[in-house]
């Protein structure tokens, strides 16, 4: 309240606030214990995910208690964060966001912010925000690089008019198979909740750009990003709410496995997969497949990059797997 941005009357407003954040890895945990010591009235923390032991490196708000436990991070969140204040309402949901849930799950955002480690589900939010008119922040993390935008509905440039959703995409590195170091994610997530902040007290002060740094080399640029005047989602064509996108699963009668068919067609190069796999797991491959094993699981991969997710009959579980090791 001494801060004069935001100042009594923009505590008060902070505490009529709600804050949707999706995904509760290194960006959602930070952000959520952010929002949380700031006063926001309502957060609801969105995950579909368990915590695994390498999570702990950069996932702030949980420990090795909740990985005996076997808790969802968001369930685990809500646990943690109920500690830190208990005069704001903090609900964790652990679920899968899809074209099917999503606006039930945003509904009555004030602000969204995005914790999320993969392309579709951001694209899904794009669309909702822009149908909903509720403000949205990008952020993503990986090795020692982070990225940022802020995005009003039909004021600002959206995520889609910078990165289009329908081209045929190739391999994406993610943080199993390049790492990451935690100052990146924390970097993000902490320039996520001021931009929050500024919305929810309806400051006039919002980045408008494109914010790209490398913690590592030490390089850090605002980079202008302006509408795409011919992007579908800001002309009302909300392609991946309607699902005419995104990753397609079909559980294998009798087998165990589901089947995981990407979102675009596309070719991928399995040599370069492998080269990506190998430091997360047990790979072998040939010209006509890939076999990736894990933990519990493996994981055959096809050069059209459909893959088959063994050992399991639960295709949330199989999109997340494809979204983590995959990332095509």
């Amino acid at each position: 309240m001494v801060f004069p941005e935001i100042g009594e009357a923009g505590q008060a407003r902070l505490k009529r606030s709600t804050a949707i954040i999706i995904g509760c890895g290194a960006l959602g945990t930070i952000s959520a214990s952010l929002l949380t010591r700031a006063g926001v009235g309502k957060i609801r923390i969105i995950d579909r995910d368990f915590i695994e032991f390498h999570n702990l490196q950069r996932q702030v708000l949980f420990d090795e208690e909740d990985i005996r436990l076997n808790l969802p991070k968001a369930i685990a969140a809500e646990k943690h964060l109920k500690k830190v204040n208990s005069e704001i309402e903090i609900e964790g949901i652990a679920a899968d966001v899809n074209p099917a849930n999503i606006e039930k799950l945003v509904a009555g955002a004030d602000v969204i912010l995005d914790g999320l480690d993969n392309f579709e589900t951001r694209f899904l939010i794009n669309d909702v925000a822009l149908k909903l008119n509720i403000p949205w922040i990008y952020g993503g993390a990986l090795a020692s690089q982070g990225m940022s935008l802020t995005i009003i509905p039909h004021r600002t440039a959206c995520y889609r008019c910078i990165v289009p959703g329908t081209t045929s995409g190739g391999l994406a590195f993610t943080c199993d198979t390049a790492g990451v170091i935690s100052p990146a994610p924390g970097i993000v997530a902490n320039v996520q909740t001021a931009e929050a902040l500024k919305i929810l007290v309806g400051s006039d002060q919002i980045n408008r750009n494109l914010l790209v740094f490398d913690v590592w080399e030490n390089n850090y640029s605002l980079l202008q990003v302006k509408a795409n005047p011919d992007c579908p989602a800001c002309l009302g064509l909300y392609e991946f709410l309607d699902g005419k996108f995104g990753t397609r699963t079909t559980s294998l009668c009798g087998q165990n496995a589901v089947q995981v068919l990407p979102a675009h067609k596309t070719d991928i190069s399995l040599s370069e997969l492998a080269g990506r796999l190998k430091s997360a797991g047990e790979v072998t491959f040939n010209d006509f497949l890939l076999i990736f094993t894990t933990d519990s699981s493996q994981i055959m991969v096809f050069p059209d990059a459909r893959a088959i997710i063994r050992n399991t009959d639960d295709e949330v579980y199989a999109r997340g797997l494809y979204a983590k090791y995959i990332g095509a």
